[in-house]
C-alpha cells in the first residue's frame, strides 16, 4: 500500500471518527460480557447456594438457566456488534473510500 495513501487515511477526521467509535463499542460489550460471566462464575465460587435451588420438583438446578442465558447473550452481543459494524461503521469506511478514491 502507498504510503501517501496510509497516511491521507490516517489524518482523515472520518477514520479517526471511526476507529474512536469501533473501539469504544466494542470495550463496552466486551465489558458488558465479561461482568455478567464473571459475575455468574464468582457466585459459583463464593456463594453455591444460590444456584443450588432446584426449579419447582425438577431436578434442575436454576443455574443451568442461567448459564444457557448468559450463552444466548453471548450470541445477541455478537449480532448488535455485526449489525452496528454492517451499519454505522461500513457507512464511515465508505466515505473514508471515497475521500481517498482519487489516490486509488
Amino acid at each position: 500500500m502507498d504510503q501517501k495513501l496510509v497516511e491521507r487515511i490516517k489524518n482523515n477526521p472520518k477514520y479517526q471518527e471511526l476507529i474512536t467509535k469501533r473501539s469504544s463499542f466494542a470495550i463496552k460489550l466486551a465489558v458488558f460480557m465479561l461482568v455478567v460471566y464473571y459475575s455468574f462464575i464468582l457466585t459459583i465460587a463464593f456463594n453455591k447456594e444460590v444456584f443450588a435451588n432446584t426449579i419447582g420438583d425438577s431436578i434442575i438446578t436454576i443455574a443451568i438457566p442461567i448459564g444457557a442465558t448468559i450463552i444466548v447473550l453471548a450470541f445477541i452481543t455478537t449480532v448488535i456488534y455485526v449489525i452496528r459494524a454492517n451499519g454505522e461503521f461500513e457507512d464511515l469506511e465508505m466515505s473514508i473510500k471515497n475521500d481517498v478514491k482519487d489516490i486509488l
